[in-house]
């Protein structure tokens, strides 16, 4: 089953919409702040305009399968274990969790070459400061 979905909820003190897409085994994530609460209208407009810019998290492999029919009182069950169980989240919370790591990775890494290049500049300068004493200028 391939397709989109968008759930939207109130991450204290921003709305924050949850953009999961499914397709070839796979699940992408994608965080969109709205901030105040957003309209029918203007959430599906922003999706319109933006969708090809948002940036979903690399692919996760997703548990499919075929649903069967669970009973009534089954399925009370699993939701009250559910959440007992909070802290290994779901594969929407996985996915944006890779992805902020990768986003730190990436950031930390520019740093680490900002500041090489940097070093290398000063270097550069002080070699030349020194031609230019030795020049007697």
């Amino acid at each position: 089953m391939d397709g989109s979905s968008l759930t939207i909820l109130f991450e204290d003190p921003f709305w924050v919409g949850i953009c999961q897409r499914t397709g070839g085994g796979s699940c992408q994530v994608c965080r969109i702040v709205f901030g105040g609460e957003p309209k029918d209208c203007e959430v599906y407009e922003f999706l319109l305009k933006n969708w090809q810019k948002l940036q979903f998290s690399p692919p996760v492999p997703a548990e499919g399968g075929e649903e069967r029919r669970i009973s009534p009182k089954r399925m009370q069950r699993e939701i009250s274990s559910q959440l007992q169980n909070r802290g290994i989240g779901t594969k929407a919370q996985q996915a944006l969790q890779l992805q902020r790591e990768q986003a730190g990775l990436a950031r930390k890494e520019r740093r680490l070459q900002l500041r090489e290049e940097e070093r290398d500049r000063q270097y550069a300068l002080r070699q030349e400061k020194k031609k230019q004493k030795h020049r007697g200028k």
